[in-house]
């Protein structure tokens, strides 16, 4: 009987792997680095991390991965490693790797990660949101990914920021060819938009934490448009959690800010839907992606 799962991390930068007990314990984890641009080294690296992670073995390996599998072609789509865009990864893993896999993307890997043994273990359904150089989220319902027929469910980084103000029409340009979506402001480059472009998030982030009066209010304006753009996800799934991860998911003020922003905007006379840190950090993706596979 198998009592481990394998999964890997498909980053732009870093390629993650680990190994989990049946409880979810981690076994071991390794990283190497993300062979840039090139999709034949990127296989390669894979394959040497299973065969690191499970010398000679036959698990099933989980894949996290950025963008997503096209039901029509089969090929990989909206991936920020462009590389990877208008490739059979699935295909070419199973014959590299000799093994049975399944592909999710990053940020379904995140979520389901958090559903099942994180944060949001006890939530029966659970939008986990990623936010940092993009912008994506899972959906999780009884311990289950959400994938829809057209394997987008959770892509609300490509819908447009929820009742805009004047000052926000048309909104910036969005690399998807449209306008003014959720990602283009939420994003970690969007905050240094806002901000005029001198700062990066963090940067701008520690200023507002010491007082700096633009700083803050880039942070201001940062939090009310997260709290649009949540409240429309509420209004139309009613997650019983949301988990907040990637980059820009660490900021201490939105815990704070989201639960008295957020009521403003609901169709809702009630707010009971918890906002959570993630439990399992940048440990999550990796994490997920070896939940892909059920224990046999």
């Amino acid at each position: 009987m198998r009592q481990t799962r394998l999964g890997i991390d498909l980053g732009g930068t870093k390629i993650e792997g680990a190994l989990l007990a049946a409880d979810g314990t981690l076994i071991r984890r390794l990283r190497i680095p993300t062979p840039q641009g090139d999709y034949q080294g990127t296989l390669a690296a894979i394959a040497s991390l299973v065969e690191r992670l499970d010398p000679g073995g036959d698990l099933p390996v989980g894949i996290g991965t950025p963008g997503s599998l096209s039901p029509a072609s089969g090929l990989l789509r909206n991936a920020n490693s462009t590389c990877l865009n208008g490739r059979p990864l699935l295909q070419d893993l199973i014959a590299r790797l000799n093994r049975t896999v399944r592909i999710a993307n990053d940020a379904d890997c995140f979520a389901l990660s958090e559903a099942v043994d994180g944060a949001a273990r006890d939530a029966r359904t659970v939008f986990g949101v990623i936010i940092g150089t993009g912008t994506g989220a899972g959906i999780v319902v009884d311990g289950q990914l959400l994938a829809g027929p057209n394997a987008i469910a959770g892509e609300w980084g490509h819908n447009p920021l929820p009742w805009p103000t004047p000052e926000e029409l048309p909104g910036p340009p969005c690399y998807c060819g449209k306008r003014g979506c959720i990602e283009t402001y939420l994003s970690g480059p969007g905050m240094t938009r806002d901000h005029g472009g001198a700062l990066d998030a963090p940067a701008i982030v520690a200023a507002a934490r010491d007082g700096e009066p633009a700083a803050c209010a880039t942070l201001d304006r940062y939090c009310d448009r997260l709290a649009r753009a949540l409240a429309s996800v509420i209004n139309v799934l009613d997650p019983e959690a949301i988990v907040l991860g990637g980059g820009m998911g660490q900021i201490e003020a939105l815990y704070h800010e989201l639960p008295l922003r957020l009521p403003r905007y609901l169709f809702s006379d009630t707010f009971n839907t918890r906002i959570l840190r993630p439990q399992h950090g940048d440990a999550s993706g990796v994490r997920g992606a070896a939940w892909l596979w059920p224990l046999q």
